[in-house]
């Protein structure tokens, strides 16, 4: 964990894949809460067009700048596709929120040399080494 503290320490942009603008939505309250927090949201919606004031990406390629953190909150038979894009762009974390899991695409990020946490929720987790 303490690879994870030191890097949602040191990043600045998270790209959340599967951004919702509907503020019922967790990962509408999610990103809220990181932005709140300081960093810089991406969201990647090829069904949006803006979410919480930022421009929203089809994808993860379709992002020009650098991403540190790349937070899915997408089913997991997708995770596979948004792994190979977080390796081309070259994130250093990738975020499965809960629920969210699949071993081989986390394997396949860990060989790549990024970091990797699987069905947990960056909200929560942030909070408590927040107040660490």
């Amino acid at each position: 964990m303490s690879q994870i503290t030191e890097i949602l320490d040191s990043a600045r942009t998270i790209a959340v894949v599967g951004l919702s603008h509907k503020r019922y939505r967790p990962s509408h309250g999610v990103a809220e809460y990181l932005k709140r927090a300081g960093y810089r949201i991406i969201p990647v919606n090829p069904n949006e067009a803006e979410v919480l004031g930022e421009r929203c990406y089809p994808d993860l390629d379709a992002v020009a700048e650098p991403i540190d953190i790349v937070d899915i909150f997408r089913r997991s038979e997708f995770v596979p596709e948004i792994v190979e894009a977080a390796i081309r762009k070259g994130a250093r974390l990738i975020w499965m929120q809960e629920g969210v899991v699949h071993e081989e695409a986390a394997e396949r990020a860990r060989a790549a040399g990024i970091a990797v946490v699987m069905d947990r929720c960056i909200l929560k987790d942030h909070r408590r080494l927040a107040q660490v």
